[in-house]
């Protein structure tokens, strides 16, 4: 077994800074992966993020297969760090008003169920606004909460395909690949996040919340990108280009003589530096067939195995010093172990250990937004299941001891969980 990837503490922030997001209460009612990775990022701010889970099991991701550590996955600890969990059982009566009591205090609400789920607890838009007019209340879904598809599961690589996104990865002569990462699930929380952002600047306005919404498959259409205004511009149904986008001979992956490198010299600007300072062939320049970018495209294949042959005679590290020299740019193509090693990142801090309950320990790996006057809070690990129920009742709702036992009995934290939450 591979040993594991050392990782130093996290440097604490500043005393007495502050966060973007101080005071914000956010009801999290989301799992799996678009969801989670919304709150996440207001939490890393500074918001409140309380995540329900049914205690049955809670968030789909705590049972992923990709590696876990202190009883707990890879996925789940990714997605939900800075958040408190309780467990309510939404079939349980009491449960339902606790999950009520809390979106009256909310500032947000963000639910990520199938359509119809929160309207058959009572914990829609509609039923909740009258009681908080001020609330932000975020739907997250596959194929949006109003029309046919409505009601329809889907799944990022799902609406990938349906939307044509995946059509555009891959080779040529091979089948669309999907993307490694769930990235329509993450671009989704993004935008998310950003719906919910946007919605608290108008409720200063306006004085009122408002429902936001975004669906997976919204964002898969909006990340074809150029591909897809070409298509509306011109009718042409774009293909797959491998690593080389619009088929350019000069953007892609290279070998030298004994590893590869990705380079992008998109532009005639960069191309006229790559041949003269670097590839040393000034004739790319002035042939006829290679002189200008559409030339260059339409012997893509010839010039292609002309750069191939040169770069393959030379070592990686020279091509590399020789690139960055006449400023061409270039990268190496890295594993995600080799990546995550790399001085890019680890220079800029990216990765550290945090505490954790049972694990003493997990990896960190830090939000990618930086703010000079306001930055992230320091991590704390994604919550146990039901870990924070007791404290999130007695704090943030102020209920008694009393209360809190008579709820556990009833049984709204779930069967095996009501003793431990009342005790």
């Amino acid at each position: 077994m591979p040993a594991r990837p050392e990782l130093p503490e996290r440097t604490p922030r500043g005393e007495g800074v502050p966060t973007a997001l101080d005071g914000l209460l956010v009801v999290d009612f989301t799992r799996v992966v678009a969801g989670p990775a919304c709150t996440q990022t207001l939490a890393d701010f500074g918001a409140e993020v309380i995540k329900i889970e049914n205690p049955d099991g809670g968030d789909d991701t705590r049972h992923y297969e990709h590696a876990e550590i202190g009883g707990e996955s890879a996925a789940y600890l990714s997605l939900n760090r800075n958040k408190r969990g309780i467990a309510l059982d939404f079939n349980n009566p009491a449960a339902l008003d606790v999950a009520r009591e809390l979106i009256a205090k909310a500032d947000v609400v963000v639910e990520n169920f199938s359509g119809g789920v929160m309207r058959k607890f009572g914990l829609d838009y509609a039923s909740v606004a009258p009681t908080n007019p001020r609330l932000i209340y975020c739907s997250i879904s596959a194929y949006g909460r109003k029309g046919d598809f409505a009601l329809r599961p889907g799944f990022d690589p799902i609406t990938q395909a349906e939307s044509g996104f995946m059509s555009l990865n891959g080779f040529p002569d091979s089948e669309p690949v999907r993307t490694g990462p769930p990235i329509v699930d993450m671009a989704t929380g993004m935008s998310a996040c950003n719906a919910i952002l946007l919605a608290l600047i108008a409720r200063d306005r306006i004085g009122r919340g408002q429902q936001v919404e975004v669906a997976l498959i919204d964002t898969a259409v909006a990340m074809t990108g150029f591909y897809g205004m070409a298509y509306l511009i011109n009718g042409n149904n774009p293909g797959r280009f491998g690593n080389s986008p619009n088929g350019s001979p000069t953007v892609g992956i290279y070998r030298a003589s004994d590893g590869p490198l990705y380079m992008a010299c998109a532009n005639d600007r960069l191309y006229r530096r790559l041949v003269t300072e670097v590839l040393e062939r000034p004739d790319l320049v002035t042939d006829p067939e290679f002189a200008h970018r559409k030339a260059r495209t339409a012997n893509k294949e010839k010039l292609r195995a002309i750069i191939a042959g040169v770069f393959a005679s030379d070592t990686l590290e020279n091509w590399m010093a020789k690139m960055k020299r006449a400023n061409i740019p270039v990268g190496y193509l890295r594993t995600v172990e080799e990546g995550f090693n790399a001085p890019e990142v680890r220079d800029r801090d990216r990765l550290s250990k945090i505490p954790h309950p049972t694990a003493g320990a997990v990896p960190n790996i830090e939000s990618p937004v930086n703010m000079s006057l306001t930055p992230t809070i320091d991590p704390v690990a994604a919550p146990l299941l039901g870990q924070h129920t007791r404290d999130v009742l007695s704090k943030t709702l102020g209920y008694d001891d009393q209360r809190i036992a008579a709820l556990a009995e009833a049984g709204a934290f779930g069967k095996a969980a009501g003793a431990s939450q009342a005790g």
